[in-house]
């Protein structure tokens, strides 16, 4: 049978190589729901091709747009957050990818994880922002997140098969981004334009600029901590510029497992939707006569302080890892906009996290108000 499939965040980097690996499989994956926040356009494009049963356009304006160009279509069509959150339950659904960016995709993934679906996360915010939440609920139900994010996956590969073996230490490899090796004085002064060349990795804005200060490394500790339930002493950062090993286990014998490949995310994305099987597919192969050198470095936490932030966060816990997450969110939109520097964006994460309100064990809806909290304080800077 096919696998019916909810993408939330179709029109965004992830979404769009998704659709690209369920027409690779049509025998395998059936698209059931496609949603989008702002991308009305390729959201309709995308409904005509998939014919999916569902479409959401979340931001309401573009409501009758969608529902106008695709009225002879058969496809339900609804608009705003809250019938993202809804339409993850339905029966049709056998899994969720949650691609939204941000903030935005923990109550979807919630409500999904509630209703009994299979979880394929590429959303690594969710568990930045509610981890012991996330995998207590996800445990409750009996539902499996599959990791999406290339260095998670590889994670989660180099431990199918390990059962109980017990884990040393997991190492996060990282690019360094397009301005590894540089100092402060070349980043003070640096575009968004430049940041968003991401030397490796084809994604969106607001991912691109989070790999440029190493935001995106310091999220992603934090979620592995909760995926894979290590402590932050157990999570290391090492920088692969070659972006080929994804990530690595060492086990307590000393022994390293590693998941190797091209820097494509159609690989990733595919595993999670056939997991645990493997199937055939014409990505491009990796040649090691192509990569005769892969390097390894330390990551540079003084000038890219976001990492070293992110690991103090992970440390105390709380909601602290929420407000970081909304105080970055803000600080990578107002650099974007050119309203501040990019040095600027760790100095408004960790002034956000000074005057915000601190919850040592907080439930759902102290997550929601921590981040309406964190983003009017990170506004107030700017």
């Amino acid at each position: 049978m096919q696998k019916r499939i909810a993408i939330l965040g179709s029109t965004g980097s992830i979404g769009t190589q998704a659709l690209d690996v369920i027409s690779n499989s049509p025998e395998s994956f059936e698209v059931e729901v496609l949603t989008a926040r702002n991308n009305a356009d390729l959201l309709i494009e995308q409904s005509m091709r998939f014919a999916p049963n569902v479409v959401v356009i979340g931001n309401e304006d573009h409501y009758e747009k969608v529902k106008d160009a695709l009225v002879h279509y058969p496809i339900k069509v609804y608009c705003g957050d809250e019938s993202i959150s809804q339409v993850v339950a339905f029966d049709s659904v056998d899994m969720v990818l949650t691609a939204m960016v941000g903030f935005s995709g923990l109550k979807p993934t919630i409500e999904a994880i509630r209703a009994g679906k299979e979880i394929a996360l590429a959303n690594k915010e969710t568990l930045v922002v509610a981890g012991k939440l996330i995998m207590e609920e996800a445990a409750r139900k009996r539902v499996n997140i599959i990791p999406v994010d290339s260095e998670h996956s590889a994670l989660f590969q180099s431990l199918v098969g390990e059962g109980r073996n017990e884990i040393e230490k997991l190492i996060l490899t990282a690019s360094g981004g397009p301005f590894r090796g540089r100092g402060l004085d070349f980043l003070e002064n640096v575009t968004p334009e430049e940041a968003l060349s991401h030397p490796n990795w084809s994604m969106g804005p607001k991912i691109s600029i989070d790999s440029a200060t190493l935001m995106n490394k310091g999220l992603e500790v934090i979620e592995a901590r909760w995926l894979f339930g290590v402590t932050p002493g157990q999570i290391e950062v090492v920088v692969h510029p070659q972006s080929i090993i994804h990530s690595l286990v060492q086990f307590i014998d000393g022994s390293i497992k590693a998941q190797m490949g091209l820097p494509d995310m159609h690989l990733p994305i595919q595993y999670a939707f056939s997991y645990p099987e493997r199937l055939k597919s014409n990505f491009e192969r990796f040649s090691f006569t192509d990569y005769p050198e892969l390097t390894f470095e330390q990551p540079d936490t003084k000038i890219f302080r976001n990492l070293a932030i992110s690991y103090e966060v992970l440390k105390r816990g709380g909601n602290w890892p929420c407000i970081m997450n909304a105080a970055n969110e803000v600080a990578v939109e107002a650099f974007l906009a050119k309203k501040i520097g990019f040095l600027g964006i760790p100095d408004v994460i960790e002034n956000t996290l000074e005057k915000s309100s601190f919850i040592k064990a907080p439930v759902l809806e102290d997550y929601f108000k921590s981040d309406l909290q964190a983003r009017r304080v990170a506004k107030e800077q700017i």
